[in-house]
Order: structure tokens, then C-alpha cells, then sequence
């Protein structure tokens, strides 16, 4: 056996991490899942109160948030208010979809994971966006009543 190599196997994390480090790291993580947990419980209920899932939010806070679109949009034409109004009250419910699910990852996910925020507001807009659509057929088919005509009724 001549000139073989010798080949050392070594931790990228060897020499770099001591044990009182990993020590703080595990302690830091302790007490942020508690912070994690309550910030999740806050965003969950918030969002709650934003969704479609609540139903009566919207007197108090997805009509005065879409009013509130509305007016804004109507500074640039005063045509825009009403179709802003529709826009920000369908923003409202996605905002309120997409807290719950970011509230309800943090409160019942243990292991942090990475968060796709490109494809949670997808699912966001595709649920509330199903979930109008559907409202909307229950409308027109006459399943539901609302208190004024909707789209020619």
C-alpha cells in the first residue's frame, strides 16, 4: 500500500458550533414557539373576522374596509366607487382566507417549514373566488334570497 490518500471525513458544522451555542439555539427556539403560537392565534382569529366564513363580519368590517377601497378609488374617477367597492370587499375575504391559513400553520405546524407565498395567495384567490362564485349560483338559482335584486334577478 503505497501512497494511498488519506480521506477525513469532517462536519461542516465541526470547529464551528459548540455545545453552548446549540444550548442558546434550543433555548431561543423554546421561547419563540409560544411568540409563534400566540402571532399565529392572533392572525387566525383576525383573518376569521376578514372571511366569508364569518357571516357577521361584514357590518363591521369587510363593508367599511370596502367602502373605504371604494372612496379611494373613486378619487382617481367617481365612476370607481361601486365597482371599487366590490373589489375591496373581494380583497377583504382574500386577506382574511390567507390569515387564517398563515395563523393556522403557525398555531398547528410544530416543525418550521418553508413558507410558498406564491402559492398561498393562490389558494387564497382560488378559494374565495370559488366561494363567490358559488354564493353567486346559489343567488341565481333562487336557493338563497337576498333583500335586493342582484345582476337582473
Amino acid at each position: 500500500m503505497t501512497n494511498l490518500p488519506i480521506f477525513r471525513q469532517e462536519s461542516s458544522l465541526a470547529g464551528k458550533t459548540t455545545p453552548e451555542q446549540l444550548e442558546q439555539t434550543a433555548i431561543g427556539d423554546w421561547k419563540q414557539a409560544p411568540l409563534k403560537k400566540l402571532r399565529g392565534g392572533f392572525f387566525l382569529v383576525l383573518g376569521y373576522l376578514l372571511s366569508p366564513l364569518c357571516w357577521w363580519n361584514d357590518l363591521l368590517f369587510n363593508l367599511p374596509i370596502a367602502y373605504g377601497f371604494g372612496y379611494l378609488c373613486s378619487l382617481f374617477s367617481p365612476k370607481l366607487l361601486l365597482p371599487g367597492s366590490i373589489m375591496g370587499y373581494w380583497l377583504s375575504n382574500i386577506v382574511g382566507i390567507l390569515l387564517m391559513q398563515l395563523g393556522a400553520t403557525d398555531v398547528l405546524q410544530n416543525q418550521p417549514k418553508e413558507r410558498n407565498l406564491k402559492k398561498e395567495l393562490l389558494t387564497g384567490l382560488v378559494t374565495s373566488t370559488v366561494y363567490t362564485l358559488v354564493i353567486l349560483t346559489l343567488v341565481q338559482l333562487k336557493i338563497i334570497d337576498t333583500p335586493i335584486p342582484l345582476l337582473g334577478s
